[in-house]
């Protein structure tokens, strides 16, 4: 087949859709029942190959039809979908010859009665495409709100994944350039299947030790490049790998199948080399758009912050690991305000990632985030009157600090979010005494008086009776706070009032320790 342009942008019409239209009274008399028609063309010439783009309809009356064997092989080899022949005004019926021409080449064939016009036929399929384009329009502006409104939840990365799990009815993950799954949805497929989406990541992210060339497909050639992209060409905002001597430019997408599963993978872009892969049983039209949709979201919300400010972060952990103090490239961060800690953990309990990190840090205003086991922190510029509740976390803020007292600063942070996890609220702040009789006591004096009343407590025995007293003495809301079981709670204030030989259910006992754990300060978190 001569090379072709690509289809019309209408999507195809089933061959069945076409017969179903009883006005017609086409019948198909040979041949398969399933084709894909892309196009309606006339023709009355003994051999139409030249002039034929692949998927066409061809509408004739025979005129000219001499062999049909070589006819039919000629229109097969074409990329014709179906052939309508006319009865009247040249053959009276549909010559048999014809009919096991079709059946040989595996060509429908389509009887047209004499009272149908082929101006009709072609009517009507050109009907049938605007409607299917309409459908696919509809379910694509469906598809891409529901998709915009999944990258605006909490937990953007994997609600986009979901949605497009269920858009697409398909296996969708997305992963590195290595194969490594950093969030999937939908059903798991069979382990070929995700073998066969980890190669094709490879061929659109490759990683830094990837060989220049692509690997071959399950099927031994290389996978190919989904229709209407264009091998190399990146999403808005790609960073194209750098092309060595030999090495060709990564496809911007590409296709495969596997046992009846159609296989496809994109290229994110942001240079993080990250690949969003898809596994379906079926391809509709429209697939590939609602698939593009959701690799410019998640290009969006993958790809680092650029600009200045990322010039000023790097140029500050290059000072911090050439041994620079921490007050010496603050300045580099921000404009010498003083800094609030922010810790945060998702209210579901689901373990938070680097993306829901960096999510939940441009949801605050920062850059500055960090994932320490299941807690995330967030370092803002500023004071925390500008932090509000986001949904689906819930959130721990410190008070304002300089650098110096930035360690101080994350230990108010994870107070305030063990009050908040223990009090279920979305949001704690961690609120410094300010006036009222403590500050009739000089600064140094009560830190020495406390120093000393607590000196029999070990760290975590002082924070388990900061803790408790903060929260009026429940054991239930204290072991939520400090993750514990409700017991060791109660097994360390016994412990602390043997050691300060104190009566903890004395309220002056209480209020004097209170003041005290106050006054020495933040320990170690």
């Amino acid at each position: 087949m001569p090379d072709s342009p690509a289809g019309p942008p209408s999507p195809p019409v089933p061959l069945a859709e076409l017969l179903a239209r009883e006005e017609l009274g086409l019948h198909r008399i040979a041949g398969p029942g399933q084709a894909d028609l892309l196009w309606v063309h006339t023709s009355e010439m003994a051999d139409p190959y030249p002039y034929l783009l692949g998927g066409e309809l061809l509408l004739t009356a025979g005129v000219q039809l001499t062999d049909p064997d070589t006819y039919v092989a000629r229109l097969v080899q074409a990329g014709a979908a179906a052939l309508g022949f006319g009865v009247a005004p040249v053959y009276d019926t549909v010559p048999a010859a014809l009919v096991e021409a079709c059946d040989r080449h595996g060509l429908p064939l389509l009887e047209v009665p004499p009272e149908t016009r082929f101006t009709a036929v072609a009517r009507a399929v050109w009907r049938l495409m605007a409607e299917a384009r309409h459908r696919e329009l509809r379910r694509v502006t469906r598809a891409q709100q529901a998709l915009a409104t999944a990258a605006a939840r909490p937990d953007p990365v994997p609600a986009v994944l979901r949605q497009l799990a269920v858009q697409l009815e398909a296996r969708v993950a997305l992963l590195t350039a290595d194969g490594g799954v950093l969030h999937a949805a939908g059903g798991r497929p069979a382990p070929d299947v995700q073998t066969a989406l980890a190669r094709l990541a490879r061929v659109v992210a490759p990683s830094a030790s990837s060989a220049p060339s692509a690997p071959s497909g399950p099927t031994g050639h290389a996978p190919s490049a989904a229709p209407g992209v264009m091998p190399g060409v990146m999403p808005p905002g790609a960073t194209p790998p750098a092309a060595g001597p030999g090495r060709k430019p990564s496809p911007s997408s590409a296709t495969d199948t596997r046992a009846g599963t159609h296989l496809f993978a994109y290229a994110l872009g942001g240079g993080q080399g990250l690949a969003l892969v898809l596994a379906t049983p079926r391809r509709d039209s429209g697939d590939h758009t609602v698939a593009g949709i959701a690799v410019v979201l998640l290009s969006l919300l993958t790809a680092p912050h650029q600009g200045a400010d990322a010039a000023g972060r790097s140029a500050a952990l290059v000072r911090l690991l050439l041994g620079a103090a921490p007050q010496d490239v603050a300045p580099l961060l921000g404009d010498g305000a003083p800094w609030t800690v922010v810790h945060a953990r998702r209210a579901d309990g689901t373990p938070a990632g680097p993306l829901n990190a960096g999510a939940l840090g441009a949801a605050l205003g920062s850059a500055l985030s960090d994932v320490d086991r299941e807690t995330v922190r967030v370092l803002l510029p500023g004071p925390h009157e500008t932090v509000t509740p986001q949904p689906g976390w819930t959130l721990g803020v410190s008070g304002p600090a300089p650098v110096s007292a930035l360690p101080d600063a994350d230990t108010q942070a994870s107070r305030a979010l063990g009050h908040a996890e223990a009090t279920r609220t979305p949001l704690s702040t961690h609120r410094p005494g300010t006036g009222g009789l403590a500050a009739l006591i000089p600064p140094d004096r009560a830190e020495a008086h406390a120093r000393t009343l607590l000196a029999p407590l070990t760290e975590p025995l002082a924070e388990t009776l900061r803790c408790w007293l903060g929260l009026h003495g429940s054991w239930d809301r204290t072991a939520v706070a400090l993750k514990v079981h409700r017991n060791t709670v109660r097994q360390r204030i016994a412990r602390c009032a043997t050691l300060l030989d104190a009566d903890l259910d004395d309220m002056d006992v209480r209020t004097e320790l209170w003041f005290a754990l106050r006054d020495r300060g933040p320990g170690p978190g």
